[in-house]
């Protein structure tokens, strides 16, 4: 029999305003942060000629999940969620507007770019362990799948849409009015956050000595559940070897296909585009593969795609090669946070996410390697060579994953 439309999963969680509020604030979020990524990589591209130069200022945006994850998890145990979401978005917007403010005073040096990264990486590296949960939570378990399909759908729409409107915008207009526009919408999202009605059992706040020790604890938590560990090790390997390429694309754009900003836009909404719709068939089916080897199937793909999209004879076929690795994209990001939910005890769930926002900030390695191997022997080669990396990387933590069980 089929449900009625009110029993569906997709029409009670967008009955739900605290996650409407939360899923809209994640979405215009991620769309900002794209725009100023792109425009960013474009602008130092073209004042620097240099693809390690532009890896080096893309990489301070994921300093703050290396430096910062797992004690961001820590600290959403013991601190109000919302109130901490609320202070790394205002930390954005203020950051974006400085920006804006020094490119239309004359000011603007590619350092300034590289802080702003690292504040907007600040915002980013609670967001796993506060407004991520926050979601999921506001969801019943019954649909929760479907939520994280909805999360993870709006995350690649925004991610293919804010590289293509930074891309225009930076064509168009320039700098300065592209980081006006990111500002408005950080504000847009703090709006949103501020409506949101949200309680939490909030764990005693632990002393400094502690926080080691907490950390220490979590980790032992993941390593002890197979599931876990398959979310922290898959998710350290695609970060590092998959989804650094996103660092050379202006260089291999411009190199491989004649691309400019509209075109290195284009690439760079590739895979998420794939992953939208893949979002949007498990949102609308109500289920997702909520198994650890789906997860690393879906990273395994993106990185076949990103092999083959090197030998493309031009940029429409290298764009379709994206777009369908990016269905696998889709299944990895929708379970590095469910199948966390679903495994981690609920007093550690913070924790855990706090671990893997770690893991998604071990990215810098890869884009730092992906930067110099571009310049020394050329953006393709480079991606070629990480990809195969990748692969023999998710092997081996199904192994580990594997020995644990």
């Amino acid at each position: 029999m089929t449900p009625a439309p009110r029993d569906r999963p997709v029409v009670r969680l967008f009955a739900t305003p605290s996650f409407v509020r939360l899923w809209a604030a994640g979405g215009i979020g991620t769309a900002m942060r794209w725009v100023e990524t792109l425009v960013t990589g474009v602008f130092t591209y073209e004042v620097t000629g240099s693809a390690f130069i532009v890896a080096v200022v893309l990489m301070t945006r994921s300093l703050p999940m290396l430096l910062g994850g797992a004690l961001a998890g820590v600290l959403a145990e013991s601190q109000d969620r919302r109130h901490m979401l609320l202070a790394f978005i205002l930390s954005s917007l203020l950051s974006t507007a400085a920006v804006a403010g020094l490119m239309l005073a004359g000011q603007l040096a590619v350092w300034h770019l590289a802080v702003n990264g690292f504040l907007g990486g600040l915002a980013y590296a609670v967001d796993m362990a506060t407004r991520r949960r926050m979601v999921l939570e506001s969801a019943e378990t019954r649909d929760i799948a479907s939520a994280v399909a909805i999360d993870t759908m709006t995350g690649s729409a925004t991610r293919m849409l804010g590289p293509l409107a930074g891309g225009l915008l930076y064509d168009l207009l320039g700098l300065a009015p592209a980081f006006l526009i990111a500002c408005a919408g950080h504000a847009v999202a703090l709006m949103l956050v501020l409506r949101v009605a949200h309680a939490q059992e909030i764990r005693p706040m632990v002393s400094p000595r502690r926080l080691l020790a907490e950390i220490v604890d979590a980790w032992r938590v993941a390593w002890r559940i197979p599931a876990l560990a398959v979310v922290l090790g898959v998710t350290a390997v695609t970060n590092i070897f998959a989804f650094s390429y996103s660092s050379v694309l202006p260089a291999l754009g411009a190199s491989l296909f004649g691309a400019g900003p509209v075109g290195i836009g284009l690439l760079a909404a590739a895979e998420p585009a794939g992953a939208m719709l893949a979002g949007l068939a498990m949102a609308l089916l109500g289920r997702a593969p909520l198994k650890p080897a789906a997860m690393a199937g879906g990273s395994a793909a993106f990185l076949v795609g990103m092999m083959l999209m090197v030998a493309a004879p031009n940029i429409t076929v290298a764009w379709l090669l994206l777009a369908v690795g990016g269905l696998g994209t889709a299944v990895f990001a929708s379970l590095q946070t469910a199948l966390v939910i679903l495994h981690a005890p609920p007093e550690a769930r913070s924790r855990v996410l706090g671990l893997t926002t770690t893991c998604i900030g071990l990215g810098p390695i890869g884009v730092l390697t992906m930067g110099a191997l571009a310049d020394s022997v050329g953006a393709a080669a480079a991606v070629l060579g990480m990809a195969v990396c990748g692969l023999l990387g998710l092997v081996a933590a199904l192994r580990f994953a594997a020995r644990q069980a």
